[in-house]
This record gives C-alpha cells, structure tokens and sequence, in this order.
C-alpha cells in the first residue's frame, strides 16, 4: 500500500504531501480542482513518460515521491535484490523531470532506470484510468483482458519465441525470391569478381608488412654499408672498440689487484666487452641476410600493386576488400544453391508453422478454462452491481484459412490465422436482459454498463493477483442513484483486502470513505494552485453533502449525507 505522496512544483500543485490510509480512500473535488492532476503523478512516479511541459511555471523541476510499505511484498523483495538494492519495510521511489530535459528516478535513494521503475510499479499499483473503461469498446483489447487473468506466461513466451523464428524465416524466403533475378543476373560478375580477389588473397595485415619489407630492400645497399662501417670499428680496424676494451680491461685487472676497488670497474669493463661483442655479433647476422637481389624487390612491388588494384576497385583498404569478398561469396553461394536454398527455407517455414500451431493451441484451451471462469465471476459481480439477470460470454475463436494466406500456421491438419499472441480471436459478449442472446459488448452495453463491467473485471483481477493498491479515477461514470451505491458497496468491499483510492463526483460512494480528501483551487501570490487535505468527520458529512445538493447545503442534505454515511 501507499503511505504518502508527495508532489512539488507539478502542474498547478506547487507542494502538497498526502498521507493515504488502509481501506477505501476517496478523493472529491470541484471540476477543474485538480482531482486528475494527482493521477497523472502517481502515473508519472510508476514510469509513464512526461515532458518539461508537466512542470509547474517558473520552477526548475517537478518532483513526485511515494512511499510504499511493501513489508510482505515478495516480488517486490526479489527484485530489489536482483539488482542489489537495500530492501526494507519501505519502498520510496522518487521521479524527477527537469527543465534541462533530465529525467532521474531512484528507488530506495538508488538511481534506477525508467524500465526498473514501470517493473516494480507494477508489482505495487494498478491505475484505471478516467476514460479507460472505454477501452472495452474495442473488441482488440479482449484478449489483453483476458491474458491478464491467465496463468500462462511461460506458454505465451514460448510461443512467442516460436512467432518470431516463423517472421524471420518468412522474411528470409520472400528477400531470396525477390533476389532471385537479381543474382541470376549477377552471378557472371561475382564469379569474375571472386577469382579476381582470389587470385591475389590479400591478408589482413599483410600491406603494412610488404611496405616494411620494401622500405628495406629499397635502402639494402645503405644498410649493407652502415653495418659494415660499424663490424669494422668494432673488430677489423687496427685500435678497434673491441681491442681497445681488451687493452682497458687489463690495466684495470692490474689496478684491482693493487687496490680492490677497481675490481667493480673491471667487471663492468668485462660486461661492455660482452655487449660490444654481442652488438657486433647481430650486426654480422643482419649484413649476411641483406637481400641486394632485384628479382625479390620487384616480386614485393609487384604484390603491392596488385593489392593496390584491389584496393581502388573493391573500397580503398585490405579490410574493405575482404568484406566485399565475404559479402559477394555468400550471395554467389545463394545463386549457384538457389533452389536448396528455397527448399531449405520452405522446410524450415512448414516445421514452425506445425510448432507454433501447437504453441498457440496451448495458450488457447487455457484460455477457455480462463474464459469460463472470468464469464461466472463477472456475472456475479454485476449483480451485486446492480445489472441483474446478466449473462457475460468470452468468445474465443479462431480463423481458418488456406494456403494462399501466407499469414497461417496449423494444428490438427488445418490452417488458421496467427497473431503475435496466438491463433485466438477473443470478444466479449453480453446481455443483460433475461431471455435474450448474448451480444458484441462493444455495440450493446451502455456507458454506466460499460463502466461497471470494468470494475467487475477488475475486482477479479485485483482478487487474482493480490495487487496492494488500486486507483480508480471516476469509475462512476454514467452511472447515478441506486446503481452508485451498488458501485460503492463494490469498491467497499475491494476495499477489505486492497487499499483502494477512488476520485468520484458522487455522494453514494464518497460516503462510504474511510478516508476521505478534497482536492481544492486555491490562490497563492496571484496565482492558482491545487491542494489537498484530508477531512475530519464534519468537513466529511459536509463534502458528502455538498455533493448531494451543490454549495448551498441545507439541513436535509445534511441529514441525507449523516444516512449514506451511517451516522
């Protein structure tokens, strides 16, 4: 459940901070008050997407925070800890949208991605939204209804899994029949092109190299003089290094034997000696092997223009060539086993269509057994609603068609048409007149109809799935008198096992609070701004009711509201 939520500098609120109880909280207020503008935080706090527009004129940002006792939510323990998030009785999480276009949520003082936030949101909160309940209106949104009720996320994932791969392999045949001309066409070029890189096989790598090797060969004869000139000075001339090392290395054997602190000089002569020696030594090695020979220059110069030649014609580096080549092969590959290829796809298609018809008949029969449920348990909810004698269908069917609709799959021999979510088309029927067939909910119900059915569907699902806070804005609508108070006995007893919020326009079900706020304009520094404050038990019987009878309140609407209140 939420404890507190508190919203600076959003919209017209500048800063409220609202404690909400257990139970059934209402939420009253003037058209025009503000009522929607908390909502529409709360939904910005859960992960809903919002521009700079949202904050309130002259403050550099908005902030919205809630605190959340989630003591025994377990989903909500499991997911803080996947991602190393301290967990406590306490959940805040804060959302912050600035002017400079920044947009920080944290959980627990812990910055969080906006997917984080919507995940645990919704572990903790379902909003229905003021205008939502016509989304029932629209026979696509039935089978959403539906999964929401279900049990089988794993059969859903797994057939869309099985989906995706079927897409892809479709969308691979149709690109190689598409190509087919064109590879024909070029198959002469690829092959000409192919044997042409192949001929030379540059190697990544390998240009840096040649350029190195003809650097060398092109200077050969310098090299070959440097390194003589320095064997020479070494070695070969009279007073070489070397002999003069020698020289110096047995005076400083004489001096150590007279005093002994010439004996580190001597074995540091003794080590120079060894490296001039080695020095030499790789210079003769490196004077041997100098290729002075014109042929292996040209054979290098050679190489390089033909990889130069690649180069010009096929992206203007080593790399750019081989991809080509790479990319080439395979479209030659593709034209030589064109037919293969086809058959191989083709094959391929026919055995997802045969696994995802599987996939999708198991989501179906879990369906109906969901179907059957929902068609009791909201059937008995509109009574206790006020809409008698109801009968409530969930249609679920599918569509058979043949091969020449290329968006099919099969189960049982057959071919039916498939959807991201199956085979199964789902729509809700209804009639709430006794004796007559059940039709299209979305061409017969009323909107006070509409209205409850969707708080039907959602007492279930609330049931189901042990959300901790519900958040109804006007789920009244179109609905009056005695059916408003079937409305608030409904979201009463949601009431005893769910925290419930609920802004409404009527008494029969503001009555029934157990906490009870009112959203007001207020002027502040010439300008307008929303608050909220929670009422005491006259200001109660009050707002009650100024709802019955407007702002004049007599002593009968008075009274009237002490009756709805049971007072």
């Amino acid at each position: 459940m939420i404890k507190s939520l508190e919203i600076k500098d959003y919209a017209l609120i500048e800063h409220i901070n609202v404690e909400f109880g257990n139970g059934l909280n209402i939420i009253t207020g003037e058209t025009g008050a503000g009522k929607s503008i908390l909502i529409d935080a709360m939904s910005l706090l859960l992960g809903e997407r919002a521009t700079t527009e949202v904050i309130r004129k002259g403050a550099p940002k908005s902030l919205v925070e809630g605190i959340f006792s989630v003591a025994e939510n377990n989903k909500v323990k499991k997911l803080l800890e996947e991602n190393e998030i301290e967990f406590s009785d306490e959940l805040i999480m804060r959302r912050e949208i600035s002017l400079k276009g920044t947009n920080r949520c944290f959980v627990n003082d812990t910055p969080v991605s906006l997917n984080f936030i919507k995940e645990i949101g919704n572990y903790l909160v379902d909003i229905h939204g003021q205008h939502e309940h016509q989304s029932l209106l629209r026979t696509e949104t039935h089978i959403d209804f539906l999964d929401e009720f279900g049990n089988y996320t794993s059969e859903l994932t797994n057939y869309k899994v099985i989906y995706d791969l079927l897409n892809k392999a479709k969308r691979e045949l149709n690109s190689l029949k598409e190509k087919e001309s064109f590879l024909k066409e070029k198959t002469d070029i690829f092959s000409f092109q192919i044997k042409e890189i192949d001929s030379i096989s540059p190697e990544d790598g390998e240009e840096d190299k040649l350029i190195s090797e003809l650097n060398i060969m092109e200077n050969s004869e310098k090299l070959l003089e440097l390194t003589s000139s320095i064997y020479q000075k070494i070695f070969d001339e009279e007073d070489s290094i070397y002999d003069s090392l020698v020289k110096i290395k047995n005076k400083l054997d004489e001096l150590s034997n007279i005093d002994s602190s010439f004996s580190e000089n001597h074995s540091e002569c003794e080590t120079a000696l060894t490296l001039i020696k080695d020095i030499s030594q790789s210079v003769r090695d490196y004077n041997s092997k100098i290729d002075l020979e014109q042929e292996n220059l040209d054979k290098i110069r050679e190489r390089l223009s033909s990889i130069n030649l690649l180069k010009k014609k096929y992206g203007g580096s080593v790399n750019s060539v081989l991809e080509f080549r790479k990319k080439i092969g395979n479209e030659f590959d593709l034209a030589t086993n064109y037919s293969e290829n086809i058959s191989a796809l083709e094959e391929q298609i026919n055995k997802l269509r045969f696994d995802c018809g599987i996939a999708a008949e198991n989501i179906s029969k879990k369906r109906k057994i969901i179907g059957n449920k929902i068609q009791n348990e909201v059937v008995d909810v509109l009574n206790l609603l006020g809409i008698t004698n109801a009968t409530f269908k969930v249609n679920i069917n599918q569509i058979v068609c043949d091969k020449s609709d290329e968006n099919f799959i099969t189960f049982n021999k057959k071919n039916f048409r498939y959807y991201s979510s199956g085979y199964d088309e789902v729509e809700f029927f209804i009639t709430t007149n006794q004796g007559e067939d059940p039709k299209s909910l979305s061409k017969v119900a009323s909107g006070g109809e509409v209205s409850r059915i969707m708080l039907a569907l959602k007492t279930i699902l609330a049931k189901n799935d042990k959300l901790p806070l519900l958040i109804f804005d006007e789920i009244d609508t179109g609905v009056s008198g005695r059916v408003a108070q079937k409305v608030g006995q409904s979201l009463k007893s949601l009431a005893s096992f769910h925290q419930i919020i609920s802004i409404t326009h009527l008494p029969q079900i503001a009555g029934l609070a157990d906490h009870h706020f009112a959203v007001e304009k207020k002027f502040n520094s010439d300008r307008v701004v929303s608050d909220i404050r929670k009422l005491n038990k006259e200001e109660r019987i009050k707002e009650v009711a100024k709802l019955m009878s407007g702002e004049l309140i007599s002593e009968a609407s008075i009274k009237s509201a002490k009756e709805l209140m049971g007072l």
